[in-house]
């Protein structure tokens, strides 16, 4: 009988339920296996509709289920297992995951009616044992595929990872861009945060940033873990959640 700990959370969105899932057990995406257990009835890019329901299982004592092998695999082994290798020709062969990934982004971006080159690779900052994906979306006049607050871009996201972990049968977290908006928000987000801190500090009190996704939320905190006179913490509701810095004692 598996007596793992287990915690059920619902949210607008797949990424927003683990998020505040790991955040209320404490523990990392690397320390728990992810199970959807209601993908919601939200639409293509419509808004509302039923959330999401997603289980989080904690792994046991001795971290997550053992490998096929006898012996563990070094993490210089599991890069090497899951990164593609070269065929006859000596050339490298992409990895398959990467390829419907691909094909899906490419191919939602056809029923919207854009035309976009499209590249998927994994998080190069990632641990050896989690692996996300990183979309890269270019193209002229794709404005529209952003949508105010990003949502469309959001939404877009949502679907493609449901759509591409049905294929895969297992959870895949992507992440995509489009013309390296999110890379330019998450500077825009660090830079804030740092002025925030800064505010906080000279006011002596507890400053309130802007409602954000889980997502924008894990940056700021993340830029802010190691500041020497401020914490962070999330407060409030969905879709009002926010990052409130407050002031050390």
């Amino acid at each position: 009988m598996d007596e793992r700990p287990t915690l059920e959370v619902i949210a607008p969105t797949v990424e927003e339920a683990i998020a505040q899932g790991l955040e209320q057990l404490g523990l990392t995406a690397a320390d728990v296996s992810v199970e959807v257990l209601d993908a919601g009835s939200k639409g293509l890019f419509g808004m509302g509709g039923r959330q999401v329901r997603v289980r989080l299982t904690v792994h046991g004592p001795g971290g997550a289920p053992a490998l096929a092998s006898d012996a563990p695999a070094s993490p210089s082994n599991r890069e090497a297992d899951s990164a593609p290798g070269p065929d006859a020709s000596g050339e490298k062969v992409h990895d398959p995951l990467l390829n419907q990934t691909e094909a899906v982004v490419s191919k939602l971006l056809h029923k919207m009616g854009l035309e976009a080159q499209v590249n998927a690779h994994y998080d190069e900052s990632d641990k050896p044992d989690r692996r996300s994906i990183r979309v890269d979306v270019r193209g002229r006049d794709l404005s529209a595929m952003i949508g105010r607050h990003a949502e469309t871009l959001n939404a877009f996201q949502y679907v493609a990872s449901l759509m591409v972990g049905k294929e895969a049968q297992e959870f895949v977290q992507l992440s995509v861009d489009v013309e390296g908006f999110r890379a330019r928000r998450e500077k825009q987000l660090r830079q804030m945060a740092q002025r925030m801190a800064d505010q906080c500090m000279k006011m002596g009190r507890r400053v309130a940033m802007e409602p954000m996704s889980a997502a924008e939320r894990r940056i700021v905190h993340m830029e802010l873990q190691d500041h020497p006179a401020v914490i962070t913490e999330s407060t409030g509701e969905e879709p009002r959640r926010k990052v409130t810095i407050v002031p050390k004692d």
